[in-house]
């Protein structure tokens, strides 16, 4: 038996009462696009970046969770071998992480009209992930101590036997990546490391540890990432950051797109805006070195290209991560 609609609409009528409820619709979501950010940003630079980007993209609102580098990958692997992939996009510490997340399927390309202003090895060649800042590691000093080290070997001397500190690579991502620098490195190799432990380098946890120990004159030398010491030394902390004569190491704090992500448009629009003029002037206000050749370092820091880079595959970083945390381990311990 044939039933009769509730209510009875003319074909004409109905077609514009849909047409004008597809287009509310439409608008309301355009108006109120929601954009997942994973980072391990610090608290405060994360919300400045989150701040910045809703500012230029009023229409797309940012939910964002932030952790380490570490605790983070652990969720997002917890949710993705659960099938579900919450984040859009990710913007972390370093790049073997993101190369693991790659080679693992779950990033998509994207080519960025912005990579034009970046060095080529600051980026995946095929859009993957983009380095937004240059995190380097390089020597601290206490101003009050005896000697004034200009190059990684500076550190191997009867001078500094017992008085240098650094990060461990089995927790610190930046550490990791300047140990596969070195080891990679011809005028040093994997052998300097064997060579600070023979001239009794202590290695603690992380880089905060490490400046810790400088500033107050516990150990007069470190090793240690750059904005720390750059950005304390302008407050009046006594301490002094050099950029070693062989080179300094880098993690590029890199943006990539979540193979998964829901809303691919507003993903993209972020990594063009943190990779844009804008967001790198933003870094280097938040005190640390752009990414964009083009932007003013902050103070403290010297020009760009006064800065030697020691290059690192990132893929064969990756390969042999296992063999470097061990390696450290047998020489500094766990």
């Amino acid at each position: 038996m044939l039933k009769r609609p509730l209510l009875s609409i003319p074909t004409s009528a109905l077609t514009t009462a849909v047409a004008v409820a597809s287009f509310s619709l439409s608008a309301q979501v355009a108006a109120n696009e929601t954009l997942t950010l994973y980072t391990s940003q610090p608290n405060s630079d994360a919300q400045q970046t989150v701040d910045a980007f809703e500012a230029a993209y009023p229409d797309i609102e940012v939910e964002w969770v932030r952790d380490g580098t570490t605790r983070l990958m652990t969720r997002l692997r917890s949710e993705l071998s659960a099938g579900v992939s919450n984040p859009d996009v990710l913007l972390i510490a370093d790049s073997m992480t993101m190369e693991s997340l790659k080679q693992e399927g779950h990033l998509q390309p994207y080519l960025s009209d912005e990579r034009q202003a970046y060095d080529a090895d600051l980026y995946d060649p095929e859009g993957y992930y983009y380095g937004t800042k240059l995190i380097t590691t390089g020597i601290v000093y206490n101003t009050g101590a005896e000697h004034q080290p200009q190059s990684w070997q500076d550190l191997l001397g009867p001078d500094y036997e017992g008085l240098v500190t650094m990060p461990s690579p089995l927790y610190s991502g930046a550490a990791l990546i300047h140990m596969a620098a070195i080891s990679a490195n011809p005028e040093l190799g994997a052998e300097y490391y064997d060579a600070l432990h023979d001239n009794r380098t202590e290695a603690q946890g992380g880089n905060g540890g490490v400046f810790n120990a400088v500033a107050a004159g516990t150990k007069p030398y470190g090793i240690v990432v750059d904005f720390l010491p750059i950005r304390e030394a302008a407050k009046g902390s006594p301490v002094k950051f050099v950029f070693p004569e062989e080179g300094v190491s880098a993690v590029t704090e890199p943006v990539a797109i979540m193979q998964g992500a829901e809303n691919v448009e507003a993903a993209q629009k972020f990594v063009d805006f943190v990779l844009s003029q804008q967001g790198q002037e933003l870094v280097s206000q938040q005190g640390y070195l752009p990414a964009h050749n083009d932007v003013t370092p902050p103070e403290g820091f010297p020009e760009r290209d006064s800065i030697t880079l020691m290059p690192v595959d990132t893929e064969q970083a990756l390969a042999q991560e296992e063999e470097l945390k061990q390696r450290f381990s047998d020489l500094f311990g766990g």
